[in-house]
């Protein structure tokens, strides 16, 4: 990756704070990237990269702040990124909001923070909670808690501290999957898929080896079992516990996890999804009048199922005013500032069909030809149940002490980026 320095700046591009890494670009070399960056803005083609003689500038704005990486290597830009965004998540999780004041109310922190974070221009300790344990937001203990840096920085397992005991020991799973879909205004899907997560919170006592076992078609084809009901991922992503070697050789997903909340993985299944909240409207537009919309939303999932705070987002003139609302179950409302009419249903049960009407006035001048056509969006989650099919066949919870646990797991789907075109 090789980075050779990190700067915050505020936005009038005055440094905040920085840290050179490697001494291979003069520190001078930052001003020039306010001046870089107005002249991209003023000519509307703004770039994540920008370059100034043989210095590459990797930005990227947060609130009212700019953080930069210099480099004049060429570097992995993604990891790069990556590495600021990571800046970011650890900077929110010591001070809550990440901002200039919080800048400036905790240098000696951040500057710290800077110091572990990364060495020599390459990323080194990035988890908060192993940070926290001896970075501490209390400038003047920084010193005796840096006599003591847990064992966790320097072993094979950085992301787990040792000696955690707990009184129950329990793991909680949760299989969360998103839908993104695209339907066309004749009712076509044009394009679906689903991106899943399964996120762990564990609370156990010591060092465990877990083992999850999942309904993967790869697993399955390996030892030759019914291919019935398993599911193919793709674009699988693994916390950096997964030892990949054995997903690799056995498809076996093996970890030391980290102690409380994470991200074990993420894939993605590009199948054909049924829409499971499909919409239809009709939406007449009166001449120097008025706009009528109609809209029927119907449940395509399983009766057994429930959708829960399903919002209906139906785009409307920017010129309407004197919004009226009729609803077969929820509520709707008009949001002005965003030219929507948001329809609102707590709890939508499978198979089940309900209506929206509403009506629009519309000022004698038309404009609407200048608008182009947004599509409606739908947001929903649905608990207990997974679109993909995709299962947890077991974990295995493998310590030393020998102690019972209880693995506790839960399905959740939810609307991704759910688009249906209409011809509004």
């Amino acid at each position: 990756m090789s980075v050779s320095a990190v700067f915050v700046l505020d936005l009038k591009g005055k440094v905040l704070i920085c840290r050179n890494y490697k001494g291979d670009v003069d520190m001078a070399e930052i001003d020039h990237f306010l001046p870089l960056l107005m002249t991209e803005e003023e000519e509307g083609v703004t770039c994540p990269i920008m370059m100034h003689g043989n210095v590459h500038f990797l930005w990227i704005k947060h609130t009212n702040l700019y953080l930069v990486a210099t480099t004049n290597k060429n570097s992995n830009a993604s990891l790069v990124y990556a590495f600021l965004y990571k800046l970011v998540e650890v900077f929110t999780e010591y001070f809550t909001e990440l901002e200039e004041e919080s800048i400036q109310d905790n240098f000696v922190v951040v500057y710290e923070l800077l110091d572990e974070l990364m060495d020599f221009g390459f990323p080194q300790t990035t988890d908060s909670k192993i940070l926290q344990e001896y970075i501490t937001q209390e400038g003047a203990k920084l010193e005796v808690a840096k006599t003591k840096v847990p064992t966790t920085v320097t072993n094979a397992v950085s992301w787990r501290s040792e000696g955690i005991k707990y009184k129950k020991n329990e793991v909680f799973i949760d299989v969360i999957e998103s839908i993104n879909l695209l339907v066309n205004a004749n009712g076509s899907v044009m394009s679906s898929d689903i991106v899943g997560t399964v996120k762990l919170k564990t609370m156990l006592s010591g060092m465990p080896e877990l083992r999850l076992g999942l309904n993967d078609r790869a697993l399955f084809a390996l030892t030759g079992r019914d291919k019935g009901k398993t599911v193919s991922m793709e674009d699988v992503k693994f916390h950096q516990c997964v030892r990949l070697s054995r997903f690799e050789s056995d498809r076996t997903i093996s970890f030391i996890p980290p102690d409380g909340e994470s991200e074990l993985m993420s894939y993605r299944i590009n199948t054909h999804v049924k829409p499971l909240i499909w919409i239809e409207s009709v939406i007449e537009k009166f001449s120097h009048s008025r706009v009528e919309i109609m809209v029927k939303a119907k449940g395509q999932f399983k009766k057994q199922s429930v959708a829960n705070n399903v919002e209906v987002r139906v785009p409307v003139p920017s010129d309407a005013d004197s919004p009226k609302f009729k609803t077969s179950t929820g509520h709707a409302k008009y949001v002005p500032e965003k030219n929507l009419a948001v329809w609102t249903i707590k709890s939508f049960p499978g198979g089940k069909e309900f209506l929206m009407r509403a009506s629009f006035g519309l000022p004698s001048v038309e404009n609407d030809e200048m608008e182009g056509k947004p599509p409606i969006t739908v947001n929903f989650e649905i608990p207990y149940f997974t679109v993909s099919g995709i299962q947890v066949r077991y974990m295995k919870i493998i310590e030393k002490s020998g102690y019972q646990a209880l693995p506790w797991v839960r399905y959740i789907t939810q609307s991704g980026d759910y688009q249906l075109r209409s011809n509004f």
